[in-house]
């Protein structure tokens, strides 16, 4: 079965808001083996399900979603499933699996103590 990921972000009418997400979708395309593409809950496209439609059309049947959320929300335990029941029923031969929010995983946690790390030892002292 094909595998792809989908990135999950909320959503901004604001493409500025928008801009740091697709560099991580353009990054990490060019560091995963597996297809990664970036979807939008609300408010932007591509939306989920036009990246569902997208993936399961090139013949990608086992779909991972990844939320890009600190933690589950009312977004991801409501709404993102109801999303994700609509397209079962459209698409029954897709295995569809929502993730736990990237903030949820340990590595999380040491990404960001690396980032404090380096910007404290960036910072001039005062």
């Amino acid at each position: 079965m094909s595998h792809a990921l989908i990135l999950l972000a909320h959503g901004s009418s604001d493409a500025r808001w928008r801009a740091p997400f697709e560099t991580l979708e353009h990054d990490l395309r060019a560091r995963l083996d597996t297809p990664a593409v970036l979807a939008y809950m609300e408010l932007s496209e591509p939306s989920l399900e036009t990246r569902v439609a997208e993936l399961y059309d090139q013949g990608h049947r086992r779909l991972d979603i990844l939320p890009l959320f600190f933690a589950a929300g009312r977004h991801l335990r409501q709404d993102v499933p109801a999303q994700l029941e609509a397209l079962r029923a459209q698409y029954p031969q897709a295995a569809l699996t929502l993730l736990d929010p990237v903030g949820q995983h340990p590595a999380f946690v040491e990404a960001l103590v690396g980032i404090v790390t380096a910007r404290a030892e960036a910072s001039p002292e005062t």
